[in-house]
């Protein structure tokens, strides 16, 4: 499990964060906490309440999204952090490398929403953010 305090530098990015300390920093008001999963997953698996909706890439196909670019800086003020959460922890790597490159401090959200699969590629169960208790809602 990764401590609440961690970040660890990476390439391309800021670095990566536990979803402990990314939920305080946006609740310290210190980032913009921006959900990089499709809008399918996050209706049909959940969501976190008040975190920015901006997909990486949309379902079917998981095709680029056209508009990330706009909509990123537009949602992430100067002087705040970006920390992106996906599934995993994956998608938000190069999500965080392409908002660095645009200007801001991006950070990873390490496990994603829903952690690793476990023996039986069940997700949920080993890490991610609601194995942690951290806010989340479904549809």
């Amino acid at each position: 499990m990764t401590s609440p305090q961690q970040n660890t530098a990476a390439r391309g990015y800021a670095g990566d964060i536990s979803p402990q300390t990314a939920w305080a920093w946006h609740l310290s008001g210190e980032a913009v906490l921006v959900d990089v999963r499709s809008d399918a997953e996050r209706a049909w698996v959940g969501f976190v309440p008040g975190a920015v909706a901006l997909a990486w890439k949309q379902w079917p196909g998981m095709v680029m999204n056209s508009a990330f670019d706009e909509h990123i800086k537009t949602a992430v003020p100067a002087g705040k952090k970006a920390v992106l959460l996906c599934r995993s922890g994956v998608r938000s790597i190069a999500a965080a490398q392409r908002a660095t490159a645009l200007g801001l401090e991006a950070y990873n959200i390490l496990e994603g929403f829903e952690g690793d699969p476990d023996d039986q590629a069940h997700r949920g169960q080993q890490g991610g953010w609601r194995f942690h208790g951290l806010p989340w809602q479904q549809s």
